[in-house]
């Protein structure tokens, strides 16, 4: 049955959600499980949060944020909606971001503490990451406390746990005033920083609750109890908070998670032993798991969701092949994050669908480009702002309410394409070009590499472009010869081709663009 979306039931907390949808959908429905085997019902996800939540409290006061730097478990779901519960806020810290990363993150929100897992850091040899965050500065004078869970689960006793099943039972009594602290801050989350000392991004309650509320009703129809998505994004990448994980438990979806997006060969085994028929991934990640399949492995599923970056042909091709539905859709952090999905019944290529309900768009001309404009976009699911680094704990909202994505789109029919981003575009020739564009040229040749265009100044012809690929055979001879036949201008073939063993790539699947630089600068140095 299609849904709607009432903002007005959005205006709520995130913990007050779960409580609902639990009523909604069964408290005894199993709805949770990770790769430990691990599963919970509503009634027991809602326990273990109150439990944990009620021993967390001691480490923060009401309002205050928490570092939190676990992998995809029940664990960090249960730590989230505890510390929402009591109304202290989840910071979710990126453990791939490297310690300059995290250390700024910790002094721009002000982290006294750091939660984290013995196990999580032996497992990761994080050691000496901890160790180093430990010794880090909050703020002057004030260094970060490091907690771990395993601890903090030990000290939990008889009384704990009888609050906690009192405090459930008188739910509804005892969290009432959820519509109060709708606009309460949920989580902060982390931009990469390629622009410089990462960026926080708050998100309130009512941001995180009204995308999850938004993006079920865009997929009500397919989007149902009794289906089981697979997530195997990181949490602290708003594509695997929001759609991956608060989607499926607010829709009544049974959320399983895996840690890493990068076991290619045991994803595909975990959806066949929980006969997942959703997964929301990337296009890096999908092609992945597709390629390295065995017969039958996908064969419950029944829609792959991709966002984060471009859908390539051969990742549409593989997941055809497969049986399941790719959509794909699009988001960026600052709107909690999903902002448009294409559905089953209303699928177009190269789109990223149409906008979900309640989000409005304005679209601003930019000089020189032909084609597309750059696309703002207002409603309750944009962040309430950003927090920065020369600016600890202070929230900066965005003006008049619109955040500017920063990407250049076209509408039409509905219909969301993407052009490509502002700041990935160059000047050739007196035209203004998408690198992504090149991107896609070079993917049409070489489809089973991953490529990335850069730009950067030439004293003569004002900019150059280099194709970093992990192609072992890319020559440009060949893409010009392939750009010709396709009937692409011959200017945007790349003066150079620089051939890598791999491409680096973010946690969350996409290009990271600022190593892939910083890589091309060291090889060739006169760029």
């Amino acid at each position: 049955m299609t849904q709607t979306f009432d903002p007005a039931s959005a205006r709520t907390t995130l913990f007050r959600s779960l409580l609902d949808a639990a009523e909604k959908h069964g408290r005894d429905r199993v709805i949770i499980e990770d790769a430990d085997g691990t599963a919970l019902t509503y009634r027991a996800l809602t326990l273990a949060s109150l439990v944990l939540g009620g021993k967390l409290r001691q480490f923060a006061r009401a309002g205050e944020n928490v570092g939190v730097l676990l992998p995809n478990a029940i664990g960090l779901v249960v730590t989230v909606l505890g510390l929402n519960a009591y109304d202290r806020v989840a910071v979710l810290l990126n453990f791939s971001a490297g310690r300059k990363a995290l250390a700024s993150a910790i002094g721009t929100a002000q982290l006294r503490t750091v939660l984290t897992s013995r196990r999580f850091v032996e497992a990761g040899n994080f050691q000496e990451l901890i160790a180093a965050l430990g010794e880090t500065e909050y703020a002057p004078g004030q260094k970060t406390k490091i907690v771990y869970l395993e601890d903090v689960r030990a000290s939990i006793g008889i009384v704990d746990k009888l609050a906690g099943v009192a405090r459930a039972q008188l739910a509804k009594l005892a969290f009432r005033d959820a519509p109060s602290k709708a606009d309460n801050t949920a989580v902060i989350l982390f931009t990469s920083g390629t622009e410089g000392a990462p960026k926080g991004v708050v998100l309130s309650n009512a941001n995180l609750v009204s995308n999850a509320q938004q993006s079920i009703a865009q997929l009500s129809k397919v989007l149902v109890p009794g289906e089981v998505l697979v997530n195997p994004l990181p949490m602290f990448h708003s594509f695997g908070l929001t759609a991956g994980t608060f989607v499926p438990l607010l829709a009544g979806v049974k959320c399983a998670l895996y840690p890493s997006p990068l076991h290619y060969k045991q994803i595909p085994k975990f959806i066949e032993k929980v006969k997942a028929t959703w997964i929301v991934s990337t296009d890096t990640f999908l092609g992945g798991y597709a390629r390295s399949a065995e017969p039958g492995q996908l064969s419950t599923l029944r829609f792959a969701v991709a966002g984060a970056e471009r859908v390539k042909q051969p990742t549409r091709d593989l997941w055809a092949n497969s049986g399941s539905v790719l959509l794909e859709g699009y988001g960026v952090t600052e709107t909690s994050p999903v902002l448009a999905v294409n559905t089953p019944d209303d699928n177009r290529d190269g789109t990223v669908g149409r906008l979900l309900p309640g989000i409005e768009a304005r679209l601003d001309d930019v000089p020189g480009l032909s084609e597309g404009k750059r696309l703002f976009i207002r409603g309750p699911n944009v962040m309430a702002g950003y927090m920065f680094a020369d600016k600890p704990g202070v929230v900066v909202p965005p003006q008049g309410g619109w955040h500017d994505t920063g990407d250049i789109v076209t509408i039409e029919d509905g219909f969301v394409r993407i052009c490509g981003r502002a700041k990935r575009f160059a000047k050739l020739g007196g035209e203004m070009v998408s690198l992504g564009a090149i991107e896609t040229l070079a993917c049409g040749l070489w489809d089973d590499a991953q490529h990335v265009v850069l730009s950067f100044p030439d004293p003569r012809k004002g900019e150059q472009l280099l194709l970093v690929t992990d192609k072992a055979a890319a020559n440009k001879d060949e893409l010009l010869a392939y750009a010709r036949k396709e009937g692409f201008p011959e200017l945007w073939v790349p003066k150079s081709i620089l051939v890598v063993p791999e491409v680096p790539l973010l946690a969350s699947g996409k290009v990271d663009l600022q190593a892939t630089t910083e890589m091309a600068r060291q090889t060739r140095p006169s760029l």
